[in-house]
């Protein structure tokens, strides 16, 4: 695994998405929900929107264009329009630096 530090902890604020550019490819959102933290892929799989500027509640992220819903840890589709899934990776904390492993993911598509 290659962890990549993108965020402060200090740069979150619960249930709201913060977009960081892992490199030069990849954005994913960095969410803290229900004390539990995620990195999913920040491109809706259907409208290719920030999921970032989208809604988290109950596991889930939502698009804010079309409503289709991501769930946080899977990155599985919850409903329609979307029908594909998107990416999530594996995040961890070291002191206070959020870090993401590009090079992973934790579900197979």
């Amino acid at each position: 695994m290659t962890f990549v530090t993108v965020a402060e902890l200090s740069e979150l604020t619960d249930d709201l998405p913060l977009a960081v550019d892992v490199d030069d490819e990849l954005t994913v959102a960095i969410v803290r929900h229900n004390g539990a933290l995620y990195a999913i892929e920040d491109e809706c799989s259907h409208g290719n929107v920030p999921l970032s500027e989208g809604d988290v509640e109950d596991g889930a992220i939502e698009c804010y264009l079309h409503g289709s819903r991501f769930d946080l840890a899977t990155g599985a589709v919850l409903n329609l329009p979307a029908t594909e899934p998107v990416r999530v990776f594996p995040v961890r904390v070291d002191g206070d630096l959020i870090q993401v492993d590009p090079e992973s993911t934790t579900t197979d598509f």
